[in-house]
């Protein structure tokens, strides 16, 4: 902990020799208003040469960056790492495709159906339909508990 708070106060005292080395102190008192006025107009020159190299090196960056992504890609296309195209579709009938999946096993024409088994249907046993009123009176109590026990068996 001791080297980074040292690191610390290194940076700062440099950047304080730094800035006191490339920008003076203004010494304002004492001046007269036309004085003031042209140190102003000295400042705002100072401001719009460094804002041009800021807007010149900003553009060189772009630039660079432009050129380095498309040396990247150059190279990625160069390296056969390409992106497939998209598959064209192409209309084959199911005759042929079966043709091309299994090969000469079959014939020019399958008759699927007569190769599938045949499913007889049973039919559904139907319960009576009878008044409900009945069935509850006849179910109702413990009579009607021990005939569903006994039909459950």
């Amino acid at each position: 902990m001791a080297m980074l708070e040292s690191d610390k106060e290194e940076r700062k005292a440099e950047r304080e020799r730094t800035l006191a080395e490339r920008v003076p102190p203004l010494q304002l008192s004492g001046l007269s208003v036309q004085d003031l006025q042209n140190l102003c107009k000295e400042l705002h020159q100072k401001i719009d040469v460094v804002d041009e190299e800021r807007y010149d090196i900003n553009a060189k960056v772009t630039k660079n960056e432009r050129e380095i992504q498309d040396l990247s890609q150059k190279i990625f296309e160069l390296k056969g790492k390409m992106k497939r195209p998209n598959l064209r579709r192409v209309r084959v009938s199911a005759d042929a495709m079966l043709g091309a999946l299994l090969g000469a096993k079959v014939k020019e024409s399958v008759d699927f159906k007569a190769n599938l088994k045949t499913v007889k249907k049973e039919e559904e046993k139907k319960e009576e339909v009878t008044d409900w009123r009945k069935n509850v009176d006849a179910m109702s109590g413990m009579e009607g508990r021990k005939k569903l026990f006994d039909a459950g068996q």
